[in-house]
């Protein structure tokens, strides 16, 4: 009786088990199929030299790892153009102890992203992804700036994939 008990029980479960579970796309139109990244723009004083190019090869990378939308070779082509500015690169004190000396620096990056989509109907999405690291101030910043940066990028990054795949 156990048996033909946990037989029927097991077929129930199993007959209710989803056939495949995903994260992906699933509120992206269908019409996407191609997206293009315009070069970031660099507004922000002390962004190393070279920032703005790798970042926007990082969305590239990200937007093509973690979408099924595929990369347009042609700047400004494409059902998704994402185009941004860097707004701010800045390091500040934190965590002040007495003597007025600081135990801890952040870096923060803004980023203002423009999205424009051209089907299923023509749209512009605008927002700005603001995030932060914080690391020891005894830490000289150009020692730790590309672990901090790589960090960083993906949570701005982070951020534009959640508004590509979220209801528009």
């Amino acid at each position: 009786m156990k048996s033909l008990v946990f037989v029927l029980l097991s077929l129930a479960l199993v007959s209710c088990w989803p056939k495949s579970i995903s994260f992906v796309d699933k509120n992206m139109p269908e019409e996407w199929k191609t997206f293009s990244v315009k070069t970031f723009e660099n507004n922000a004083a002390n962004t190393p030299l070279s920032y703005a190019a790798t970042f926007s090869e990082k969305v590239k990378d990200a937007v093509q790892s973690n979408t099924s939308l595929l990369l347009n070779p042609s700047t400004g082509q494409g059902e998704v153009l994402i185009e941004g500015v860097i707004t701010n690169y800045s390091v500040s004190p934190i965590a002040i102890q007495p003597g007025d000396n600081s135990e801890k620096n952040r870096l923060s990056i803004s980023i203002s992203y423009t999205v424009f989509i051209s089907k299923p109907k023509e749209d512009e999405i605008k927002f700005t992804a603001t995030r932060f690291i914080d690391y020891d101030s005894n830490t000289d910043l150009a020692s730790v700036e590309s672990v901090l940066l790589d960090e960083v990028n993906a949570q701005l990054i982070q951020d534009l994939i959640n508004k590509l795949m979220s209801n528009w």
